[in-house]
């Protein structure tokens, strides 16, 4: 093992350079053969975390891989829905696959791991309230716990009515409560009048 890492060291200080992964298309961008890819991982230094995404087998457990997975493979995507609602909080569900916002007209994305299920936003339903989180290193853009209910009142019918209501009393219990942007964000998503009756009623 000793050797190989000798071998590969040069490799390896790429990988550290880019907080220890790297899709295949930056590793040949920076130099780095995809025999040397195969090679690293067949001798245990890279791990393979998905289809074209590799990391460094020695580095601490990732604290989100499913997010920060995603996040690489489709750096135009947003964390949406039940996977925003559990990052920021705000819902008791476990979310068995990513959800993902892309803009309506983006190419669907090839991803076999780990589940993902795209939803399709256009115009400022997609643009808007988009953070970026820093998650180990890697950038995950995720929407604000705000856009993120109005969209969950949106996709009542997919995600469940229930699902958006316990967001939403959670989120009352936070010491800070930004109901002006609540209702910015509704109107963007055109659920104003849907979320109204139920924010007067916790507020």
């Amino acid at each position: 093992m000793k050797n190989a890492i000798d071998k590969f060291k040069k490799f390896r200080r790429i990988f550290h350079d880019n907080n220890g992964i790297l899709r295949t298309s930056v590793a040949l961008k920076a130099g780095i053969h995809p025999r040397t890819l195969y090679a690293m991982r067949d001798s245990g230094i890279l791990e393979q975390l998905a289809r074209g995404l590799y990391r460094l087998s020695d580095m601490s457990p990732m604290s989100n891989p499913d997010l920060q997975s995603v996040a690489m493979k489709i750096p135009s995507g947003v964390i949406c829905l039940i996977s925003a609602l559990a990052y920021h909080e705000l819902t008791t569900q476990i979310p068995h696959v990513i959800y993902l916002a892309l803009p309506r007209k983006a190419r669907q994305p090839k991803l076999t791991y780990p589940p993902t299920q795209i939803f399709r936003f256009t115009g400022r339903s997609f643009s808007e309230g988009i953070e970026t989180e820093k998650i180990d290193g890697i950038s995950v853009r995720i929407y604000c716990p705000e856009k993120t209910i109005a969209d969950c009142f949106k996709y009542r019918n997919k995600i469940g009515l229930e699902t958006a209501i316990e967001a939403l009393r959670t989120y009352r219990r936070r010491k800070i409560i930004k109901a002006n942007e609540l209702m910015q964000y509704a109107r963007i998503c055109r659920v104003e009048k849907v979320m109204r009756p139920y924010l007067e009623a916790i507020l």
